[in-house]
């Protein structure tokens, strides 16, 4: 490698600009080579008389990089991935063709004016990546999201580290408003009510994950790695500036753990140190420090407006360059710390997979109705129509071509579009920003300063109204559209950008395996069965055949509308035609319905893999759960026959009475209303009671096609075609794993009910049917909910075999498992028990084998059951949660308009404050008082009341009703409803109407007999003794209400009368 030398351009053609010299190695064997102005030609240049070959030289710009080779001198941008040195340093001006003179006259070099070049520390090599970064003390980032968005884009940044968000743990709306488009961000909360909290904002093309670290008392951290060839771990860090006496020894700790296990790593942040005043001891501490750990220390000037260094930003092992100190940007006190560092990584340019895709307008439907109505398909008749395999494939071929003339498919890469909600305001107050902050750099005026300070903050107020405006617009167009408007109120709440990893072929065919192999793994660690322990008698009723169905019996439009990579005609298509297409799909759908097939191309499921949480590692497969997309006809064809089979099944009573799951009128709520009742009971009698939960693994994924085959023809009553229809409905099952416009190979779906269709759920809970048989043989009660089991019995303490059915149960109920390939998983089975003395010493041993899993608390179906049924960890459950809500409700209210909030309000908290409240009945004062303050929370935050404000009118003019009131609203509810048919008949079990023993006026009041009890905190509660005494307590006139609307609406405003009465 030659040397090379900067000097000054004598004569009037001096290049502007800082330019960048970059030489390369001129080869033993080459000819001397001549640089050659862009301007003036081949030049020679001359010193002291003698001629000096130059080598191949190019010029680069102080912002870019780039290297050339040839004999050509010209500029060019500097590329990050450029293989050269770069060596910085003005650029010589070239001279003409003219002759040589003996003297540099006009042209040329001057001795003296050369000078080394000051080489980088750590060489770059063909794959070395400059990052152009910036470290900013925001002190607040939510009033400020806009400017630093602004800023991020306008200075081409890579990272952005930020410091003091004040931000508490679950504040990321802000980051709705700062992220720009293709990036993502690190969040970490304030640990403390003051100060502090951290964040990184980066682009999403660098491949980074956060890590955790240990937390340190005297500063708070963030660590995240960048992988790539040689690993850069990233650590932003805050110290607050109250001196701390173990600062230097905590510190130390950290970077002795970063200097074994990394050799490459950035600290940045703000550490409140005045390293400009080197004779202050904790500042000599602090450098000695780093001295020790090589690090390197990189800003030289003032970051505060106040003056001093309290900034920083450290490395060992990078080239790090700080090219800014921005005054000019008025964020905070303090000034944004513009800088470079080199990583040894490539990134390459990634622009959005293309798809391809129709462009459906206007005009298509009527068009594919024309073409359809003079296809062959129009004319195809019932009577002469083949077989229902050949109708599909026609179907789909039609359609296909029709689509293909008229819409066909087309590559579309999709576009950055702007922002929707910025406005030509928006645009021309920063523009005003721009040109203000041009002014002070000119003139440094203090009134300029003032100028560009207003403007920024007019800009940050105009971008976050506008975009308040436009979200308040998107909301209310889509009140009746919930799926929307969840959607909208996500993206405010959680901007969790996707993470996915990069689709390829063989990532596709990994997650393929991943699957596949998850269940044959869970099939070989099932037991082998002994004897089957099934007493299950045969059914008594047959389902034949299906009947035909007529063209207003086919429901399409009642069909959810889904999108799948293998229909021929999208479902919203298909919906706006249906007029030409309904006939054909009618006889489509006989045909398969009379014939007992189920199409095979509509047994082909196409998997996306999702993502479970938004912090997950994306490399981890175990990390995704798969979705499942089958085609819309098929999802059609479903919907009819499950309507008929749920027909037979509701006729001929063949749903297990205790199972809730997937089935009308029946929900969590009732389940658990029904096993909490029992266990009140039994505990009021004087006993105790034990509840064990038990968990099954992928139960959906493992269930037998034979076996449940056969249960449909023994248990349930399947014959003849209807159930050939069900043998070809799950046989030649197969799926593939699609990630963009990839996809991996098919594989077979040999057992499992199929994922995302109608019919699974309904085949599952029908799988499970002989098992409330097996449970019934031990004399224990139980309750289902879908694959979610609860076994409880009474309990006698004082008898040692009052455990012994439930032993013997459990013991069955494995076997049964097992002989059904199904996982039962015994480490996630729970115990409970309920009504034992109090006594400090008691212990759990009188429950034999059962005693390790024995807990005071357990959680079921969402609510969490304590053996004493006070539900105080349920209580503070719901009022965690709530308020978590609440605090991110607050931050979206500038969005919504009031009705609009109202909404939101009760579907994220009403909702919680709902859910299973029944179970609430009786419940202490104090712990309804904590769901109550929930409440009236919200309604301050919505109504913008005062936090002295008397809440009784607030939620007055609100029309709520109050927590209390709101139980017994829902406990009258479930009461009507078993009245008149509508609830469960294992709740309508529970309840009977009065009947007088004598002849009384009593007697046509539709009166409950409410049951005895013992203990107010036990018997008292129970449904089938709280409810009565209710609903004898209501006016004649509501009991006798003629539909569930006017009941209802009298019920509330009979509730509202005794809730607010005194206002």
């Amino acid at each position: 490698m030659g040397f090379c030398y900067s000097a000054t351009v004598r004569g009037s053609l001096q290049p502007r600009g800082p330019w960048v010299c970059t030489v390369s190695p001129t080869p033993p064997d080459a000819a001397p080579v001549s640089p050659v102005d862009p301007l003036l030609g081949p030049r020679l240049l001359q010193s002291s008389g003698s001629l000096l070959a130059m080598p191949a030289v190019a010029f680069c710009s102080g912002e870019r990089f780039s290297s050339t080779s040839g004999p050509c001198l010209m500029p060019a941008p500097l590329l990050r991935d450029s293989p050269s040195m770069s060596l910085v340093a003005p650029v010589l001006g070239a001279g003409s063709s003219a002759p040589l003179q003996p003297r540099i006259r006009r042209f040329g070099t001057v001795i003296s004016n050369l000078r080394p070049l000051s080489r980088t520390s750590i060489p770059m090599t063909a794959t070395d990546l400059i990052l152009s970064m910036a470290l900013i003390n925001t002190r607040s980032l939510s009033n400020k999201t806009f400017l630093l968005k602004d800023f991020f884009s306008s200075y081409e940044l890579d990272f952005m580290f930020l410091t003091e968000t004040w931000l508490h743990a679950g504040e990321t709306v802000a980051f709705s408003e700062l992220l720009p488009p293709g990036c993502r961000f690190f969040n970490s909360p304030r640990s403390s009510g003051k100060g502090g909290g951290l964040a990184c904002v980066f682009k999403s093309i660098y491949d980074c994950h956060q890590i955790s670290s240990s937390s340190f008392s005297t500063f708070e951290l963030q660590l995240f790695k960048l992988n790539s060839s040689i690993p850069l771990l990233c650590a932003v860090v805050y110290r607050p500036p109250k001196f701390n006496k173990d600062f230097i020894s905590e510190f130390g700790e950290f970077l002795s753990g970063l200097s074994v296990d990394f050799d490459h790593f950035l600290i940045v942040g703000d550490l409140n140190i005045h390293v400009c005043c080197p004779s202050k001891p904790l500042v000599r501490d602090f450098v000695s420090l780093l001295d020790s750990f090589n690090l390197t220390q990189c800003v030289s000037g003032s970051t505060h407006e106040k003056g001093h260094t309290l900034d920083l930003v450290m490395s060992h092992g990078l080239s790090i360059h700080v090219s800014e100190i921005c005054e000019s940007v008025c964020i905070s006190d303090h000034h944004p710390v513009l800088f470079s560092a080199t990583a040894q990584c490539s990134v390459a340019a990634v622009k959005a997979p293309s798809r391809r895709h129709r462009i459906i307008n206007t005009h298509v439907p009527s068009q594919f109705s024309a073409a359809f109505n003079n296809s062959e398909l129009s004319t195809v008749d019932w009577i002469d129509s083949p077989c229902a395999e050949d109708l599909t494939a026609l179907f789909n071929s039609t359609c296909t071509s029709i689509l293909d003339s008229i819409a066909p498919l087309k590559s579309l890469r999709p576009k950055a579009h702007a922002e929707p909600w910025i406005t030509d305001t928006v645009r021309a107050l920063r523009r005003s920003c721009r040109s203000a902050e041009r002014k002070w750099k000119k003139d440094k005026l203090q009134i300029s300063f003032n100028i560009l300070r207003d403007s920024l903050l007019t800009y940050q107020k105009a971008a976050k109204d506008a975009k308040s405006t436009y979200i308040s617009n998107l909301v209310s167009s889509n009140v009746h559209k919930p799926q929307t408007l969840f959607r909208v109120l996500n993206s405010i709440v959680d901007p969790h950008t996707s993470t996915c990893l990069t689709p390829s072929v063989t990532l596709c065919n990994d997650f393929l395996c991943f699957f596949v192999n998850k269940i044959s793994l869970l099939q070989s660690v099932i037991p082998p069965p002994p004897l089957n322990p099934c007493v299950s008698l045969p059914c008594q009723s047959a389902f034949n055949q299906f009947e035909l169905i007529s063209l207003s019996q086919l429901h399409v439009c009642k069909v959810k509308s889904t999108n799948c990579s293998t229909d021929a005609i999208s479902s919203h298509l298909l919906k706006q035609v249906l007029d030409s297409v309904g006939p054909f799909l009618l006889v489509l759908i006989n045909a398969c319905l009379s014939s007992g097939c189920f199409p095979t191309l509509f047994k082909h499921a196409v998997v996306q893999p999702l993502l479970k949480k938004p912090n997950l590692d994306p490399s981890i497969l175990s990390n995704y759960r798969p979705i499942s997309n089958l085609p819309f006809l098929s999802k059609v064809l479903e919907r009819v026959v499950f309507r008929q089979l749920q027909s037979f099944l509701d006729n001929n009573s063949l749903y297990e009475k205790f199972q809730s799951g997937f089935r009308a009128r029946h929900s969590t709520e009732t389940a658990l209303l029904r096993v909490f009742n029992d266990l009140l009971l039994t505990v009021d009698s004087g006993r105790a009671a034990v509840l064990v939960t038990l968990d099954l693994t992928a139960a959906f994924n493992t269930v037998d096609h034979n076996i449940l085959l056969s249960r449909l023809e023994h248990c349930v009553g399947l014959k003849g075609t209807v159930l050939k229809f069900f043998q070809s409905y799950l046989d030649n099952r197969s799926f593939s794993v699609h990630l963009g416009e990839l996809s991996s190979p098919r594989a077979p779906l040999t057992c499992g009910v199929p994922q995302g269709s109608i019919l699974g759920p309904l085949l599952f809970i029908l799988y499970l049917l002989p098992l409330g048989d097996v449970l019934r043989k031990h004399n224990v009660s139980f309750h289902f909910f879908a694959d979610d089991i609860q076994i409880y019995l009474p309990l006698r303490l004082d008898c040692k075999d009052s455990l012994q059915p439930l032993f013997s149960c459990l013991s069955d109920v494995k076997t049964w498992m097992a002989l059904n390939f199904l996982h039962l998983n015994e480490s996630k089975t729970e115990v409970i028990v309920f009504g034992l003395p109090k006594d400090p010493n008691s212990s759990f041993d009188f429950m034999g084998p059962l005693t390790s899993e024995c807990t005071s608390s357990i959680k079921s179906l969402g609510v969490t059951f304590d053996s004493a049924f006070k539900f105080d960890k349920q209580i503070s459950s719901v009022v965690k949660g709530s308020f978590y809500h609440l605090r991110i409700l607050a931050k979206v209210k500038s969005y919504l308009c009031r009705n609009d909030l109202e909404r939101v309000v009760h579907a994220f908290i009403t909702s919680r404050l709902d859910y299973c409240n029944s179970l609430y009945a009786g419940l202490d004062r104090s712990c309804l008082h904590r769901l109550q303050l929930v409440q009236n929370a919200a309604a301050r935050m919505l109504t913008g009341s005062k936090k002295r404000d008397h809440i009784t009118p607030v939620l007055c003019s609100l029309h709520w009703l109050p927590v209390a009131f709101r139980i017994d609203f829902k406990i009258l509810l479930l009461v009507f409803k078993v009245l008149n048919g509508t609830a469960p008949p294992y709740l309508a079990e529970l309840l009977s109407l009065y009947c007088p023993r004598r002849s009384l006026r009593s007697a046509d009041l539709m009166l409950l007999d409410v049951p005895r009890y013992r203990l107010k905190t036990r018997g008292e509660r129970a449904f089938a003794v709280a409810a009565p005494r209710l609903w004898n307590s209501l006016p004649p006139h509501i009991r006798f209400s003629t539909s569930l609307g006017t009941f209802k609406t009298a019920l509330k405003t009979h509730l509202f009368s005794l809730a607010f009465s005194k206002v």
